[in-house]
């Protein structure tokens, strides 16, 4: 009688740790989960920062495209009537940039409008917004380029 006991035992013992594995598996994955759509969500919605469709839509309701690439970048490619101010001259050419229009700041693959952006937002600029993926972004859209696609 005691042999069955233990038997039993044993097997109830391992049945409890089985779903114990499988409860902090699905814990696991539920919060993994979590962290995947936050982070998702998060990408999507840095402020200030837009998609390069909504960029496109902006810049083709006139609003004030600036970019901050270099004089050598700007000279390969660059998206018709917009703006050349390299970001290093930003901070002393602020009074080249509209203060009553929508300003949308462009660079190469979206890092450096970031900051041109920030700077643009700590000289008082009110509507401002940094375009996603840059200018390799708006030419694989197919959008208005002015020498040669990247």
């Amino acid at each position: 009688m005691a042999k069955v006991k233990s038997a039993r035992h044993k097997r109830n013992a391992q049945k409890q740790q089985l779903w114990l594995w499988i409860g902090i598996i699905g814990v696991l994955l539920i919060a993994m989960a979590g962290i995947a759509l936050a982070n998702q969500s998060s990408f999507q919605s840095i402020p200030g920062e837009i998609s390069i469709d909504e960029a496109y839509r902006k810049y083709q309701e006139g609003a004030f495209v600036l970019d901050v690439r270099t004089q050598e970048e700007w000279a390969e490619y660059h998206a018709t009537n917009t703006t050349l101010i390299p970001l290093d001259e930003l901070p002393s050419r602020l009074d080249e940039v509209p203060r009553d229009q929508e300003i949308v700041v462009i660079c190469r693959s979206g890092n450096r409008s970031q900051v041109g952006r920030d700077i643009l937002l700590e000289a008082g600029f009110e509507d401002v917004t940094s375009a996603a993926g840059g200018l390799k972004a708006w030419s694989a859209a197919g959008y208005p380029i002015e020498g040669t696609r990247p």
